[in-house]
């Protein structure tokens, strides 16, 4: 049975290597791009598709894009949206031209936001958080979905591209609302090609990859336009606080958003799956299972910039010397003061808005 990723649902994803065969992916290493980020040097970014044409576009100092969509319809954002930024905002220092698309149709069709909500929400909040994590505001180019008409033109036309069931097989269903939303998508992907083709690189989690594969299977039907399939980057998910494989707004508990107060992460924290023994003497004499421990992840994967600071803490706590209590003090404090400068940013970020540059459509 051919697996589907649902970037609609909340399958979850247990074995990676297995994903990067059955998808066809490339392994991602740290040495592909100069001077990786955190999450690419760690292994949280795991694989991708034609990186060596966006590494050669880097080298070369020649044109590239890097583009991603914000989804406005909750209050709140998470921390895969968190590395999403990080890994446009590492592109973007290394010449990428850099564009945000506002979903707010797609969050009509497929959540039920009014247009007027959706522009007033990422205005409001989801466009400042995205500043506040790294994104360059002098540098980023902006555009809401409904403004657009080239998109919606051209999510017709590709339309034309694919079949019913070829659909099917990367969505697993087709309903209307999901395929006006894909093929929509394909048009947000291929946007800024309208006016120069060049090479673009896209970084997702693993569940937007359909949009990926759809978009690369109508550019090969469409050669005659000269596009660039799209390039792209994932990212492994943010594990649970509670040992699941992926953080979710299911279970409120276990599941860490921006922004939130710091006391309640810090009591999600201390309630958190560790890798600590059963007693104190056990845990001195034969350390801390690392691999099973949640606290120890999201400060690799978030909180903990240095890889000198966490190669100790990781020396510390797997020979024993130091106990899951303090780890969880550490990953606390660190969170704290995370959450603080978000915070702080989002709030000078919101007096950005009106400055940026958005995309003007006739």
């Amino acid at each position: 049975m051919t697996k589907i990723i649902d970037p609609y649902g909340s399958e979850l994803v247990e074995d990676y290597t297995k994903i990067i065969k059955d998808f066809g992916l490339d392994v991602f290493t740290p040495t592909t791009f100069p001077e990786p980020n955190r999450i690419m040097r760690r292994g949280v970014v795991f694989a991708g598709r034609d990186l060596n044409i966006i590494a050669k576009c880097i080298k070369e100092k020649k044109p590239f894009y890097a583009l991603s969509g914000i989804m406005p319809t909750s209050p709140q954002i998470h921390l895969g949206n968190k590395m999403v930024v990080e890994n446009l905002a590492y592109f973007q220092k290394h010449g990428a031209i850099t564009f945000i698309l506002i979903a707010d149709l797609e969050a009509a069709a497929a959540r039920g936001v009014s247009l007027e909500e959706g522009r007033q929400s990422a205005l409001d909040f989801h466009i400042p958080a995205y500043l506040a994590l790294g994104l360059d505001p002098k540098k980023t180019i902006f555009y809401f979905q409904s403004e657009n008409k080239d998109v919606v033109h051209f999510a017709y036309e590709a339309a034309k591209k694919i079949t019913l069931n070829e659909f099917k097989a990367i969505y697993g269903n087709a309903d209307p609302g999901r395929i006006m939303s894909a093929v929509t998508q394909v048009g947000d992907i291929l946007y800024p090609q309208f006016k120069e083709r060049m090479p673009g690189i896209i970084p997702v989690g693993l569940d937007q990859d359909p949009h990926i594969r759809l978009t690369r299977d109508i550019v090969s039907r469409m050669k005659a336009k000269k596009f660039f399939a799209p390039s792209s980057l994932y990212h492994k998910y943010t594990p649970s606080l509670d040992g699941s494989i992926k953080m979710s707004k299911s279970k409120p508990e276990s599941c860490i958003n921006l922004p939130e107060d710091p006391k309640d992460v810090c009591k999600k924290i201390k309630r958190a799956l560790t890798g600590g023994r059963d007693t104190l003497e056990e845990h001195r004499k034969l350390g801390a299972v690392i691999e099973k421990d949640m606290v120890f992840e999201l400060l690799k994967q978030h909180l903990i910039e240095d890889d000198a600071e966490l190669d100790k803490i990781y020396n510390e706590y797997k020979s024993g010397k130091m106990t899951s209590g303090e780890l969880k003090q550490i990953a606390c404090e660190k969170m704290t003061a995370f959450m603080n400068d978000f915070t702080a940013k989002l709030e000078k970020h919101r007096k950005d808005v009106k400055n940026l540059n958005f995309v003007k459509f006739s």
